[in-house]
């Protein structure tokens, strides 16, 4: 039986999300094929393992710990930032990288772990913008890229279609800057177009989350806000009665959110991202990120449409994701 440990840095209690979700169900998905999992216990010095797996940019030191163990390890990290910027930007990063290693000390050098793409056994991409950034921008060999989608939780794959669609447009997001959830409002407000949110904020207590919640509390009839929703099958529900999925991150991988709202055929408003270009095609409507009241005219719009838009493609499951990363790990070993 492959054993497999998984590491990650950004505790759950500090942060949840996607990340949070894409390591639990993985972890869930490739036990019930027959893959022992287990986090990695920086405390246990008998803890063994024949794939190191780590969710983000695995430090050097890290990487070549584990291969000394006779290790094989994957990377896996979302290119979340990185996938959301313009090439012009992209490719100045790409030289910059280039210029340190020409002048740095490799002790320096090593500290930001840009070797880590070329070092690992195998690099992990949830979209095919994401294996292009691999290769191109951050040196990974073609060879070492491997497309591995995320995948959707059965409550949404088994949904059943809704008798009709209701009148709110849904939004399932933590409430921070990144996923833009206020600015989402307020063009929501000014287009008159009733959007549900969906989630909460990673503090209360901040600036932006106090922001959208006054918004709510003065716009009832057009936002609708209640907090997150833990049952999956409730969500579901949610994501089949809706009259749309809107999105408006500034920057994404590939969000959950997003497919669990495909899974229900639900039709989805992204922002207009490569990343949610390359992953849904025509499949989707998509929004620039702009002005206010810009983004109100395309919400309006697709408020009004929504019904007519194309159904989005049936997303894979995490046990299908799970058995793309078996194949993997039983290449790598049998390579060994």
């Amino acid at each position: 039986m492959v054993k497999v440990l998984f590491n990650h840095h950004l505790p759950f209690s500090f942060s949840h999300g996607g990340a949070q979700i894409q390591i639990e169900q993985t972890k869930s998905a490739l036990e019930q094929i027959g893959v022992q999992v287990e986090p990695l216990r920086w405390w246990d010095e008998k803890q063994t393992g024949d794939i190191l797996q780590h969710f983000g940019r695995i430090p050097t030191y890290i990487l070549r710990a584990a291969h000394e163990k006779g290790m094989k390890v994957v990377l896996a990290e979302l290119l979340t930032e990185a996938g959301s910027r313009s090439q012009l930007r992209l490719t100045f990063e790409k030289w910059i990288r280039r210029a340190a290693r020409q002048i740095l000390p490799e002790r320096m050098y090593s500290s930001f772990s840009w070797d880590a793409y070329q070092l690992a056994d195998a690099c992990v991409a949830v979209t095919p913008w994401e294996a292009t950034l691999l290769e191109q921008i951050f040196g990974a060999p073609q060879n070492k890229i491997h497309l591995v989608p995320n995948g959707v939780e059965q409550p949404f794959l088994q949904s059943a279609p809704a008798q009709q669609r209701g009148q709110w447009l849904v939004c399932t997001a933590t409430i921070t800057e990144r996923k833009r959830v206020v600015e989402l409002a307020e063009a929501a407000v000014m287009a008159e177009t009733p959007v549900w949110i969906v989630g909460k904020p990673y503090s209360e207590a901040s600036q932006y989350a106090r922001k959208f919640f006054e918004l709510a509390r003065r716009h009832p009839q057009l936002l609708r806000f209640e907090g997150p929703i833990d049952n999956r099958a409730r969500l579901a529900q949610i994501y089949r009665e809706a009259r749309g999925f809107v999105l408006l991150s500034a920057m994404e991988s590939l969000s959950l959110s997003a497919l669990e709202a495909a899974a229900c055929a639900c039709p989805l408003l992204l922002s207009d991202l490569p990343w949610a270009r390359i992953s849904f095609g025509g499949d989707a409507t998509y929004c620039p990120i702009t002005s206010c009241g810009s983004t109100a005219k395309v919400l309006k719009d697709f408020y009004k449409h929504a019904p007519d838009v194309p159904v989005p493609s049936r997303p894979l499951s995490w046990l299908d994701v799970a058995q793309r990363l078996k194949r993997i790990y039983e290449m790598l070993l049998a390579a060994a």
